[in-house]
């Protein structure tokens, strides 16, 4: 019998998480670092799966055998090649008979190896846990602003000071505005979005407040997990500002690429409602001339600052200044040392 183990965190750092699912399976998500090594194909484990219901597990395990009994030495090579000596976590869906197989041969073979009880079905437990509720030493710090202010630049800037920052749109593969997909393709899952912030957070150092970008609720296609954007409301809000000129520069600098024409063009027919006809018309033709100052203004102005915090019924708790990245991480950072009476900065 194979030695089995319970998930827990540290486990990630000791072993490396080989996940025998399916491609499919993997892609929608999987543990941090895994790599995949298949049993069986998609195509193999519908078969097998129709076979157990409508025959039972005896012809269904025999079909398995069948399909796989092959493909062992491959397997056992290729996961001892990428496990650099490093000991084994196996798992499949459930804790069952596909890592249970896999585990033992590796086992046979002389490789340290170890069955994950509950399978990735028990880790999607612990990720929802994890959010359900959210939980933090300090409250987060959030960065809000209009779109084209720079804040995920700015988180840049804090964490080459040595801050702890989580770029929720670099995880989400969106930048959370109408044109957030330019040059992007999120094709992630919610679950995946969902892991790689909890590996985010569960790995940020402790005794330091996490530095994150206000969000909706929705970044593009995934959602915000749990309390998480509550707690994101109630933790520390910081109002970054600059000027129409700043924030034109910006945001032709990031979404100023002949390659994105198209993806805007399709991006503002999306908001023509929002926009008005007329206007977006007038838009459409300064993209069709690459007239990308009056472009961008009349974004910001007859859109994202029309839209986004529209609403806004809270107070911020410190005003920021970004027209410079580098003196608004330094500000941010004094002002954060003040507040929380702790350095924002990573102990080294």
């Amino acid at each position: 019998m194979p030695q089995t183990i319970h998930f827990t965190e540290s486990l990630l750092d000791t072993h490396l998480p080989v996940d025998v699912r399916t491609p499919l399976e993997f892609e929608e998500d999987h543990l941090p670092g895994a790599i995949n090594v298949p049993l069986l194909t998609n195509e193999e484990r519908v078969e097998i799966g129709t076979m157990y219901k409508q025959q039972g597990p005896y012809p269904a395990r025999q079909r398995g055998l069948a399909l796989t009994a092959h493909r062992f030495p491959a397997m056992v090579e290729e996961i001892a090649g990428k496990a650099g000596g490093k000991p084994l976590l196996v798992y499949c869906w459930r804790g069952g008979l596909r890592s249970k197989t896999v585990t033992s041969i590796l086992d046979l073979t002389g490789h340290e190896a170890v069955q994950l009880v509950g399978g990735y079905k028990d880790f999607r437990a612990k990720v929802s846990e994890f959010f359900e509720p959210y939980s933090s030493e300090l409250p987060l710090v959030v960065l809000h602003g209009m779109t084209g202010i720079g804040k995920t630049t700015l988180l840049t800037h804090l964490q080459d000071r040595g801050c702890s920052v989580v770029d929720l749109e670099g995880l989400a593969c969106h930048r959370g505005s109408a044109f957030g997909q330019l040059g992007l393709n999120q094709t992630l899952s919610q679950k995946r979005f969902e892991t790689l912030l909890w590996d985010a957070l569960r790995s940020a150092p402790k005794g330091v407040p996490v530095i994150l970008e206000g969000e909706s609720e929705r970044i593009g296609k995934v959602r915000l997990p749990g309390d998480f954007y509550q707690k994101m409301a109630a933790g520390i809000r910081v109002w970054c500002s600059a000027s129409i000129e700043t924030r034109v520069r910006r945001l032709i600098d990031e979404y100023g690429r002949p390659d994105y024409r198209e993806e805007m063009g399709e991006a503002l027919e999306r908001i023509r409602k929002k926009l008005g006809g007329k206007r977006c018309d007038e838009l459409a033709g300064n993209l069709e001339r690459w007239e990308m100052e009056p472009f961008m203004e009349g974004l910001i102005k007859d859109y994202y600052d029309k839209v986004y915090y529209k609403n806004r019924q809270w107070v911020a708790d410190f005003d920021l200044d970004m027209e410079d990245f580098g003196q608004a991480a330094e500000t941010l950072c004094e002002y954060l040392e003040e507040h929380l009476k702790v350095s924002p900065l990573i102990p080294v």
